[in-house]
């Protein structure tokens, strides 16, 4: 008889940092392109572009609560590795064929895939290594992304110089190969299953979203942050969709010499990398994560910077303040992720964090679905430079959002307000 060839678990923070890069790798060579494929070879129309994406949160607001709660009853392991497998595969499908309607299907395997991922990997890695450490996790985890997203900006343009399909579809396949390694060797030791017999009903399930939802509508300070998430998300539909739209429309680019123009946007991804970099190691070894005030005044401004950056950009009338615009947005959208995500591990418990991130999720994607058609509806009646402010300007009300958070006050672990 032939004994079962046992396979050693990788470390958890290790393997943390490994996958957030990688895959971080894996999508820039996707998404470094993507938007510029779906303008110049699909041909679709500023209206068109929001509703790619709102497909995909309309999918995420659709299945954002059950992908959560297998996370919290069946496995957070088994929810990454299935996000991963199927993004891959949703990328896979959207760069084989450059039609509307199958980047409609993608959107929505993609969409099914970001919800599984959603939460989860959070979760996980608090679960394996402690919530103290979980903080430092996280931002070294925005860091590692930062560094491989680098590195596949010059990848991905160097396959869209051949083909902007084949950037696409690499990424996929990456992803895929991805969910096949952590399938391998991702550890779960942390995360106590539910019992068989709650885990064959509905109940639990219930029950855990039940929990999770309580949970937001009992705590001032989660309330808050789901309506910031809500802000949030009307905002980011609008600007990610529609902001090559404006540079190809309203700016001539400068010449390098026999390099295709789509070398510059690699260029644009890829200079704000290491002010991202800085600004989070900054934050790492100065901000206190469990300091709630702090978190709270480090995001306002944070949020104010964006709003600014982001009308720089569209109001700029050289390409030198376009650039400067898109790069300070990109580094405050960037530093301002690990900030929530570990600023909400910090107030919810174990047995349903993964739920209360997917909630948080949930709440980004509702606000991408109201926001998005809006502007985008604006961008195809006016201008993509008047829809592009409008999505500035949607941000807003966050700024005494977050001041609210300042003084609410929330025990060690997210005991009760």
């Amino acid at each position: 008889m032939t004994a079962r060839v046992k396979i050693p678990k990788a470390d958890a923070y290790k393997l943390y940092l490994l996958a957030m890069g990688f895959s971080a790798f894996a999508t820039t060579l996707a998404y470094t392109v993507h938007l510029v494929y779906q303008v110049k070879q699909v041909g679709l129309n500023p209206l068109q572009l929001v509703l790619v994406g709102t497909t995909l949160e309309l999918t995420a607001l659709l299945t954002e609560i059950p992908t959560g709660v297998v996370a919290d009853v069946y496995s957070r392991r088994l929810s990454v590795i299935v996000g991963f497998l199927l993004l891959g595969f949703g990328l896979i499908l959207e760069g084989s064929l450059p039609v509307f309607e199958v980047l409609l299907v993608g959107q929505v395997v993609a969409g099914l895939g970001y919800t599984f991922l959603s939460g989860a990997t959070s979760a996980w890695i608090v679960d394996e290594i402690g919530l103290e450490r979980a903080g430092k996790a996280f931002l070294r985890g925005a860091q590692a992304e930062q560094i491989f997203a680098f590195c596949g900006i010059f990848v991905s343009v160097a396959l869209a110089s051949v083909s902007l399909q084949l950037a696409i579809v690499c990424g996929g396949i990456l992803l895929v190969l991805l969910a096949a390694f952590l399938a391998l060797f991702m550890p779960e030791t942390g995360f106590q299953r539910r019992p068989v017999s709650d885990r064959e009903t509905w109940r639990m399930f219930i029950a855990t979203f039940r929990a999770g939802f309580a949970l937001v509508r009992a705590r001032r300070i989660l309330l808050l942050i789901t309506i910031a998430a809500i802000i949030h998300g009307a905002f980011s539909e609008g600007f990610d969709r529609l902001w090559i739209t404006h540079t190809l429309q309203n700016f001539s680019l400068p010449p390098l010499g026999q390099l295709d123009e789509i070398v510059w946007f690699g260029i644009i991804s890829a200079v704000s990398m290491p002010l991202t970099l800085a600004v989070t190691e900054v934050l790492r070894r100065r901000l206190d994560m469990s300091d709630n005030k702090r978190v709270a005044t480090t995001l306002i401004a944070v949020y104010a910077a964006m709003i600014l950056s982001v009308l720089l950009f569209v109001l700029g009338e050289s390409f030198a303040l376009v650039l400067l615009g898109l790069w300070l947005t990109g580094a405050a959208r960037a530093v301002r992720n690990p900030l929530m995500e570990a600023w909400i591990n910090q107030h919810t418990e174990s047995k349903i964090r993964a739920t209360v991130l997917s909630i948080q999720g949930q709440a980004d994607a509702l606000g991408q679905i109201a926001g998005g058609p809006v502007v985008g509806a604006v961008g195809l009646l006016s201008s993509v430079r008047v829809a592009i402010s409008l999505s500035a300007l949607l941000l807003l009300p966050i700024i005494p959002v977050f001041r609210l958070t300042q003084n609410a006050k929330s025990g060690p672990n997210g005991s009760p307000d």
